[in-house]
């Protein structure tokens, strides 16, 4: 079968989006106004883009034309932390997914931990096992969009918090200890499940 996405509508894209290109690493994304709230939400379009330097992006939708708080907030303050998610605060994490108002800190919300960034001034999640400090290098916006589209943010790494239990030498993550948990479609999560090796050629 094929689907124009020039003629499909856009809850028809999304479903084909998200059922195929699976499974995705959240990005738990906590911000802080101008006016110093935090706030905190999941995002399921996020990725690693590069290591030299190290730098991440995550996207959120413009659901009629509004910005959601993330968005403002890291356009105002140029800043935001990356926590990822695991088996153990998954719960949480899918709190936080709420549509709340500006005014509403997430961490509270979820009975989550806000403990102090050393860089910058979004707090960190603290049940998490991994946090990465970001500074905002490059925004973009997607165009011809039909129902407000998607920004799209780039923020480098400027220091990495990583729990010492899921530590292996070398640098090395014991994912045994790490679990990580990845976005499917509509209410679906995924673990890692059989993991095997292929060595490259």
């Amino acid at each position: 079968m094929e689907f124009d996405p020039d003629i499909l509508e856009p809850a028809a894209i999304y479903k084909l989006l998200t059922g195929t290109i699976i499974p995705r690493p959240i990005g738990w994304i906590s911000s802080i106004s101008g006016d110093g709230i935090n706030n905190l939400a999941p995002f399921s379009f996020f990725n690693a883009v590069g290591e030299d330097p190290p730098h991440v992006m995550f996207s959120t939708v413009r659901t009629g034309d509004k910005n959601k708080d993330t968005l403002n907030n890291v356009l105002e303050t140029k800043e935001f932390v990356v926590n990822l998610v695991t088996e153990e605060i998954v719960e949480k994490m899918n709190m936080t997914s709420e549509a709340a108002a500006p005014e509403i800190d997430e961490f509270q919300l979820a009975g989550l931990t806000p403990v102090p960034s050393v860089k910058i001034k979004p707090m960190r999640v603290q049940e998490s096992a991994v946090n990465l400090e970001c500074q905002l290098v490059h925004h973009y916006s997607l165009e011809d969009h039909k129902n407000g589209g998607a920004t799209i943010l780039i923020g480098r790494i400027v220091l990495f918090h990583v729990n010492p239990d899921i530590m292996l030498d070398g640098y090395k993550i014991n994912l045994e200890k790490y679990k990580p948990v990845a976005r499917l479609a509509g209410s679906n999560y995924a673990t890692l499940g059989d993991i095997f090796s292929i060595k490259r050629k």
